[in-house]
């Protein structure tokens, strides 16, 4: 299977679906209908480690990649996830290049990073794989995504977007809008904020990941730029379970 990086470098969108409710069988049933990845949330999710790698694995079982977003400054949570096969992380909270080279140096293997080394986990195939060949793939495939979710990371989003080892930027409208003080994520003034944010990731050939409701949503993303396109499989369900109860 080709990596998730490498698909992105090649040009390729891919689409994949939001998981925050621990439940092997979403992340299944998301790979089974043919998503390229799946974005387990542990920040607003459970973030328990053992049924976190059991996601990843039913994942990988499919065809899918994954991505992990892991909570606000938890370089630990990082290293697991990756240890446990993850393609990469999404670290939210990201309000400066500080913030975003701590991110890359917890995910990435020394010369980059400080990540602890091993390659007896999933992701060393259980000590089958070398080291130089981990080393190798930590280079050619492990993604940092940093959020900007704030008017600070919005100020300093030429900076963070630049940060060496950050591949792309997710935006987080309702924390970008809480820390504005408007009216919610569809406010003029935010989507302002975001439409700057996303030209920044442009200038710069950065991956843009963006977080939608809807399949149009998710074309309109496409359709402007987004590399990557996720869809909120909480969103998407409450609404089909509204629908399912008019009946009566």
């Amino acid at each position: 299977m080709t990596a998730m990086k490498q698909r992105l470098r090649d040009g390729e969108r891919l689409l994949g679906v939001l998981v925050r409710t621990p439940a092997e069988e979403l992340v299944e049933m998301a790979g089974v209908a043919g998503f390229d990845y799946v974005l387990i949330d542990c920040e607003h999710g459970p973030a328990d480690l053992i049924p976190l790698r059991h996601h990843i694995a039913a994942a990988q079982v499919h065809g899918m990649d994954v991505l992990v977003r892991v909570g606000q400054r938890e370089p630990a949570l990082i290293q697991r996830v990756l240890d446990h096969g993850a393609a990469g992380v999404v670290v939210p909270h990201i309000d400066d290049a500080g913030q975003a080279a701590a991110a890359v140096h917890a995910a990435r293997y020394p010369p980059v990073g400080d990540r602890g080394f091993a390659t007896y986990g999933r992701a060393g195939r259980y000590g089958t794989r070398t080291a130089a060949d981990h080393l190798a793939a930590d280079a050619r495939e492990t993604l940092v995504f940093a959020m900007v979710e704030s008017t600070a990371g919005c100020r300093n989003a030429a900076e963070i977007v630049s940060t060496p080892g950050v591949d792309g930027v997710m935006v987080g409208p309702a924390d970008l809008a809480v820390s504005m003080g408007a009216n919610g994520p569809a406010d003029p003034a935010v989507l302002a904020e975001i439409e700057q944010v996303h030209a920044v990731v442009a200038d710069q050939g950065r991956i843009r990941l963006d977080l939608v409701s809807s399949d149009q949503r998710a074309a309109a993303a496409f359709d402007s730029g987004a590399g990557l396109v996720v869809i909120n499989l909480t969103h998407v369900l409450m609404e089909t379970f509204a629908r399912l109860r008019s009946v009566r």
